[in-house]
């Protein structure tokens, strides 16, 4: 039978109905763990303290539980004295008929000496056990006023137990005296106003005291509270669980994977390892450029050990105080030590791999104390406790504290994905939004011009391939991608800054052409006249006369990194001519005196290039030696007298011969020119069409002899 009651809602399913507790109970855990962090943080002094708060709190709510109690009885009770009297008199009132005047003596002394008819207390409450009050005793027709102290009332109370009195005492609240009754103890007031127990004078210093009690407390508990939530913060544990991804994520870096595939096995087998002598502290130095995973890695190395791993900023660790960056060390270790197996990640250590006896004597505490937690923890004290040390330090250029390097069994260097590896990672990102992304999508382009670009930067171009998508309301494409590395490489660019400036413009694209033609010749002559290997050699993408804010530039060129890790002689000479090629057009056309400062960052790479030639590898000299090695604790020096000249006279003879050869394309620059100030910008194939156009409407004889049989050959070797 179907139960059809409108009260009745369909019951959980058995999964959600176990779920709902466990994710309270995993949530009170969690909770309990970072109480028990921040605990573990704290020096001796807050931790008195928290558990004086602690003590107080449950003393002050019974004191406060129990006041209230007395309270509520003494109302019931003087609820039940306002009923009626037998002779049908109010209890809550007095005799209005007897006059009041006022007592000597005691109080006591009064009541043991005079017959008494009835005692009316007139009480006002001031606080939970202090009230003001007035006692009214009808004697011999009269009624004789006292307000007695502190000390009376206790002997009062006591006495009238037992007193023959003590069934006479009548209890009236001052609120419920009528106006005309108020005005006659306002008098009765004036008249005790000099004897009033100290306990009621001293009232307010009470309540002030209370307020300001409960003030502090208060304030000590948020201060505690926003402290331990800026620790936890700072100094936070994340869970396996909530790691997202995995180490699949990683495309490619089958080299790295296979050391971190080390690590973990021989954590996993600490014991048979241990066997062989292999007993030290699992520390780890992850070193290589920025962007290329180290970060991702130690997060997916600790999901699979399922370890929980606290993430640190070692620029943090400095405060710029003698002892910062040592305490910061040492709260981390009690964390770790807690848990007894983890990892604590420590990024961005370039400065603690530093040599030490620098002027900054916090930055030596902090590496003498990272020296002795990485020297002192080891799994025979139970504690099992991978410290993962990442840095972009190249031990190349600087020299590294060797005491620091000799704590590090494990060395895991980083590097910069490779073609295949980065045709991967960029498919990889792709797929996550494939159905945004057009089908059978080219990619050589891509993965060329982003040579030497991190996995971080390749997410980041293919995330600003998105945002042009979805601002232009299409699919990702081949185009779009050009566009995002264009974004990212370059950064953004505008035609207004030039726009109006047609002198400038000509000046920079005649400059740009040159760099052009030059390297063009190079590719024509290794290509052989092979227009379709033409476009897929040169490693210009896009030649633009927009302004560039990244480097103040009025143009710019963009183009493929050079993949090749070793360069010949022939090969830096070659980058020579192309670099001096924009400053040799611009005195072809506008003679020595026009050349502009454009060229500046040309000669700056030419005057390294050269140096790095001659100086260090000791090209064009009798001997290979390297004076640049010389130097002292790296500090640059200036060149010998011979180094200089044989530079200066290399830099003469190659700008020479790059003038030479610019000059018999000064038609087809003036061609180029005024296509690019009218395009704007061009890219490899459109200026490759524009030439193969130019040559072929050149007159026969113009061409030179040697390219007869070769069509398209329009420059000379």
């Amino acid at each position: 039978m179907t139960d059809l009651s409108p009260g009745r809602t369909e019951a959980l399913p058995a999964d959600e109905a176990a779920d709902a507790p466990a994710g309270l109970l995993n949530l009170i855990k969690s909770a309990l763990s970072r109480l028990q962090d921040w605990w573990s943080l704290q020096n001796k002094g807050i931790k008195l303290a928290v558990l004086a708060i602690v003590l107080m709190i449950p003393a002050t709510a019974f004191y406060a539980w129990s006041t209230l109690q007395r309270q509520e009885k003494m109302a019931s009770e003087v609820k039940a004295m306002a009923t009626t009297g037998a002779n049908g008199e109010a209890v809550w009132s007095y005799n209005k008929a007897l006059p009041v005047v006022f007592g000597t003596g005691s109080v006591l002394g009064f009541l043991e000496a005079n017959p008494v008819a009835r005692i009316t207390i007139i009480y006002r409450p001031i606080l939970w056990t202090v009230s003001e009050r007035f006692v009214l005793i009808e004697s011999q027709g009269k009624q004789y006023a006292y307000y007695p102290s502190d000390m009376e009332t206790q002997i009062l109370t006591d006495k009238a137990v037992t007193a023959a009195w003590g069934g006479k005492l009548t209890f009236v609240p001052k609120a419920a005296l009528d106006p005309a009754s108020l005005q006659v103890f306002a008098r009765l007031e004036q008249r005790f106003a000099e004897a009033r127990p100290q306990s009621e004078l001293d009232s307010w210093k009470a309540g002030a005291s209370a307020l300001l009690s409960v003030s502090l407390t208060a304030g000590l508990l948020a201060f505690l509270w926003f402290q331990m939530g800026g620790q936890r913060k700072a100094l936070k544990f994340i869970a396996p669980g909530e790691i997202s991804g995995d180490i699949d994520d990683l495309i490619g870096m089958d080299d790295i994977k296979a050391e971190v595939a080390q690590i973990r096995d021989q954590y996993e087998r600490r014991t048979e390892y241990a066997a062989y002598g292999v007993n030290k502290p699992f520390n780890v130095m992850f070193s290589g450029p920025a962007g290329t995973g180290k970060t991702k890695l130690a997060s997916y190395l600790a999901k699979e050990l399922e370890l929980p791993i606290l993430f640190h900023s070692a620029a943090n660790l400095e405060t710029g105080f003698v002892g910062g960056g040592s305490n910061t060390l040492s709260r981390i270790l009690a964390l770790a030590k807690k848990r007894k197996r983890c990892i604590v990640f420590l990024d961005e250590a370039q400065d603690l791999f530093m040599r030490r006896g620098g002027n900054r004597k916090f930055d030596d505490d902090t590496q003498n104390m990272l020296l002795a937690v990485l020297d002192g923890v080891r799994t025979r004290l139970d504690t099992e406790i991978i410290w993962i040390v990442a840095s972009n330090f190249n031990s190349e250029n600087l020299q590294m504290d060797e005491a620091m390097l000799r704590r590090f069994q494990m060395k895991v260097d980083f590097r910069m994905p490779n073609r295949a590896e980065r045709l991967g990672i960029i498919q990889h990102y792709l797929k996550q939004r494939a159905d945004k992304v057009m089908p059978d999508l080219d990619l050589r382009h891509f993965v060329e011009l982003t040579e030497g670009s991190s996995p971080a930067d390749l997410e980041t171009m293919v995330n600003q391939a998105g945002i042009i998508a979805v601002k232009s309301g299409e699919m990702i494409g081949a185009a779009t991608l050009m566009q995002a590395a264009e974004r990212v490489l370059v950064g953004n660019v505008n035609d207004n800054t030039t726009q109006e400036r047609e002198r400038d413009r000509r000046i920079i694209a005649v400059h740009e052409w040159g760099h052009f033609l030059m390297d063009f010749q190079h590719e024509r002559e290794l290509a052989q006249g092979d227009w379709d290997t033409l476009l897929a050699e040169m490693k210009t993408i896009k030649i633009s006369l927009k302004a560039n804010a990244r480097n103040n530039a009025l143009g710019f060129v963009l183009h493929k990194q050079g993949s090749n890790l070793l360069k010949t002689k022939g090969d830096m000479e070659h980058d020579v001519r192309v670099l001096l090629a924009g400053m040799a057009n611009e005195e072809l056309f506008f003679g020595e005196d026009g050349t502009t400062s454009g060229a500046h960052n040309d000669i700056t790479k030419v005057t390294r290039l050269l140096h790095h030639a001659v100086g260090e590898m000791g090209m064009y000299r009798k001997t290979r030696l390297n004076y640049a090695a010389l130097t002292k604790d790296g500090a640059s020096v200036a060149p010998d007298e011979e180094t200089r000249s044989i530079m200066e006279a290399q830099s003469e003879k190659l700008y020479g011969q790059t003038k030479a050869a610019l000059a018999q394309h000064m038609e087809l620059t003036e061609h180029l020119t005024a296509c690019l100030m009218k395009a704007g910008e061009m890219t490899l194939r459109e200026t490759l069409d524009e030439i193969r156009r130019f040559e072929k409407d050149l007159p026969q004889r113009a061409k030179p002899a040697a390219a007869q049989d070769e069509p398209a050959m329009l420059l000379a070797a």
